[in-house]
C-alpha cells in the first residue's frame, strides 16, 4: 500500500468571476483586477499541491464550473462540487464525505490512487495562500498519525489549513466567518479534550490591498535570494503589472 492510500488533499475553490472572487480585495482595487489575482492564485496553486503525494480533490463552485475546474484540474484533482451554505457548512459537508469509515476511492483516483478502509487523514487548503511551504502540509499529514485535528493558523486571524482524521471535528458550526476570531472561536468548540489538537507554524492569506502588497514584497524578497517560487502567473500579475 503506497503513502497516498489514506492521504486526502483538497482544494477549496470558486471559479475566479469579477464580483463573486476577492471581494475584500475589489474594494479596494476593481472586480477585474481581483479577478484576475484570484485567477492566478487558482492556477498556481493547483500546479504546486499536484506535487503532493494523495488522493487529490478539487471541491468547487459553483457547480455549473465543472467544465471550466475540469479544464484546470487536469485529472491531477478529483472533481467535487461544494454543497451550498456558509464556509463552515461546505467545508464539514466535504470532511464527512471523505473521512469515513471503509472509505473507497477506487481506481479513479489520481495517479491510481487507492483508498480502501482505515483511517482516512484528509487536509484541506484554499488558494488565498499561494506561498504556502509545500512541506507544512506533509507536515500536517505527518501530525494526524497522532492528532485529531490539525489547523494552520493565518495572520489574520482565521486559519488556512484544516485537516482531520478518523472522524468530523465539530468547529464548523457556530463560527462568525471572514473575522479575525474564527482561529479562537474553532478552538474553543473543541473543549472535549478527547479530541487531539496540533497546530502548524502560521501563514498568511492575501484577502486585502495591503494583504497583496506583502506578498509582492515576500515574491521580491525571495526572487532577490535565488528561491524558486513556482508561482508563474502570480509573479506575472505582481511584476509586470504597474497597478498597485
Amino acid at each position: 500500500m503506497n503513502q497516498s492510500s489514506h492521504r486526502v488533499l483538497a482544494v477549496l475553490a470558486k471559479q475566479p468571476l469579477p464580483g463573486l472572487v476577492k471581494t475584500r480585495l475589489a474594494a479596494e482595487t476593481s472586480p477585474h483586477w481581483a479577478a484576475c489575482v484570484a485567477a492566478a492564485f487558482l492556477t498556481d496553486s493547483l500546479d504546486r499541491l499536484a506535487a503532493i503525494d494523495a488522493y487529490r480533490i478539487l471541491v468547487y463552485a459553483p457547480p455549473e464550473a465543472e467544465a471550466f475546474f475540469s479544464t484546470l484540474a487536469r485529472d491531477r484533482f478529483t472533481l467535487m462540487p461544494q454543497v451550498e451554505g456558509d464556509l463552515g457548512q461546505r467545508m464539514a459537508a466535504f470532511f464527512s464525505a471523505v473521512v469515513v469509515p471503509k472509505l473507497e476511492f477506487g481506481n479513479e483516483a489520481p495517479g491510481g490512487n487507492e483508498v480502501r478502509g482505515g483511517a482516512v487523514k484528509a487536509v484541506l487548503v484554499g488558494v488565498d495562500s499561494p506561498t504556502l511551504p509545500l512541506s507544512y502540509i506533509e507536515e500536517a499529514f505527518a501530525k494526524l498519525e497522532r492528532a485529531d485535528v490539525i489547523l494552520g493558523p493565518a495572520a489574520d486571524g482565521g486559519y488556512y489549513l484544516v485537516g482531520c482524521a478518523g472522524h468530523v471535528p465539530p468547529i464548523f458550526e457556530s463560527i462568525t466567518w471572514s473575522r479575525s476570531a474564527v482561529l479562537e472561536e474553532t478552538v474553543t468548540l473543541l473543549k472535549d479534550t478527547e479530541w487531539r489538537l496540533e497546530l502548524l507554524p502560521p501563514w498568511y492569506d492575501v484577502d486585502t490591498l495591503s494583504d497583496w502588497r506583502m506578498l509582492r514584497g515576500h515574491l521580491a524578497a525571495l526572487r532577490r535570494a535565488g528561491v524558486k517560487t513556482d508561482l508563474p502567473c502570480t509573479e506575472a500579475l505582481a511584476f509586470e503589472s504597474d497597478r498597485w
